[in-house]
């Protein structure tokens, strides 16, 4: 770590105190959590973007927005008396030694594995040694709904509710697709609820494969969006708008722009 990085990090925190002051910034000022919300998020997105395509300065600064927003939500916290920037960093600093015994103590933790056990261990030891409600407990309800389905599934899995192979989890996909199929035409509610197990199923097959569902997901439809806008800019080229062409034309502009990403499949 820099010598700086201490003075920068104070000089950030004073300049959101002189923001948030009454010769501060009228937007910073008028800003309440519950307006902060919306930011907080995007921001987390946008640095999640960054790491996808953005490269190392977009990055950089991505990471410092999301990182305002950490700082103004404590300030925010200062001024109703709760805590302060300095009890944030103190809490967080402490959990993480007190957590990784293995690292600033004398446990061992040789796999990810044991690592993750010493961490749910110490963390129910400073609840007194009352457990959760539930397994599942701990994972937001406002989490992405595929993040969320992968996160409840790792809650269950680390007690032993899991399936033993691939093709277990396969099978399962196989069933609820099955199910779904049978759905189709028995009303809209019957149909969502299938869907709902089909797509919760398709997530677990994700985790039980190591691969994160939400990620998977975002990725194609990052796909999805660059091989439509090859359509759209061809068929402009072409002075057609897309209603102007047919379902044929734009299929075989979506086949070049897959054959253009991976040559290999023109061969």
């Amino acid at each position: 770590m820099s010598d700086k990085t201490g003075p920068l990090f104070e000089r950030l925190v004073e300049i959101m105190v002189t923001l948030r002051g009454p010769q501060g910034c009228p937007w910073d000022r008028e800003q309440t959590r519950e307006s902060l919300k919306a930011f907080l998020i995007e921001e987390a997105y946008e640095v999640l973007e960054a790491l996808d395509h953005g490269g190392k300065e977009k990055l950089q600064e991505e990471l410092g927005d999301l990182l305002l927003q950490v700082v103004f939500h404590a300030q925010v916290a200062a001024e109703l008396g709760e805590f302060t920037m300095d009890e944030v960093l103190k809490n967080v600093t402490d959990k993480l030694v007190r957590r990784h015994p293995h690292v600033f103590g004398e446990s061992r933790a040789e796999t990810p594995a044991e690592a993750l056990s010493n961490w749910e261990r110490l963390k129910q030891a400073e609840r007194g040694g009352v457990k959760e409600a539930s397994a599942l407990s701990g994972v937001p309800k406002t989490l992405p709904a595929l993040l969320r389905a992968q996160r409840l599934q790792d809650k269950a899995a680390r007690v032993g509710f899991d399936w033993g192979e691939t093709a277990q989890v396969l099978q399962k996909v196989e069933e609820e697709l099955a199910e779904f199929k049978a759905a189709i035409g028995r009303g809209r509610d019957a149909t969502e609820a299938e869907m709902g197990d089909l797509l919760f199923s398709l997530v677990n097959l994700t985790r039980f494969l190591d691969l994160n569902a939400e990620e998977a997901l975002r990725k194609c439809m990052e796909k999805f969006t660059r091989r439509f806008r090859h359509i759209e800019t061809v068929i402009a080229e072409r002075g057609k708008s897309l209603t102007e062409s047919s379902l044929e034309e734009m299929d075989a502009l979506w086949e070049e722009a897959k054959v253009g990403e991976d040559p290999a499949r023109g061969r």
